[in-house]
């Protein structure tokens, strides 16, 4: 095991928006054996808030979850007035089919967009060491 460390030296840090427990503990599991510190939240109010207050290295980001949907976080994360602006990555991960000119407008917001359903555990992990 290796940890991952951030420009700091600090192991970094992964926020995992997801509210089925079988994918986040699958993701969890698999993100922690590499080394990163990760952190499952399954509401969209409560994964809004800790994603403002706390500075995540990484916010992989589910489109339907409950009370917010993900477009409605990342939205918001992304507003240029939030102050002070968020520095993380952000990864939507969905199975949630879009129509192209949807997908374009988040992959414009966003660091990266995966498919669940075709993505392994150790293909995320790839992806996430990828993230600079």
């Amino acid at each position: 095991m290796t940890d991952q460390a951030n420009q700091d030296g600090k192991q970094r840090t992964v926020l995992c928006i997801e509210d089925e427990h079988f994918i986040s503990e699958l993701y969890s599991r698999a993100l922690t054996k590499a080394g990163y510190k990760v952190t499952i939240i399954s509401d969209g109010n409560e994964a809004l808030d800790s994603a403002k207050k706390e500075n995540y290295d990484i916010i992989l980001l589910d489109l339907m979850i409950p009370n917010l949907t993900g477009i409605e976080i990342l939205r918001s994360l992304k507003d240029p007035n939030l102050n002070p602006p968020i520095t993380s990555k952000i990864v939507i991960i969905t199975n949630l089919e879009q129509s192209d000119e949807v997908k374009a407008d988040i992959e414009k917001q966003a660091d990266g967009y995966l498919i669940k359903a075709e993505l392994t555990p150790h293909e995320l992990v790839d992806f996430v060491n990828s993230i600079k």
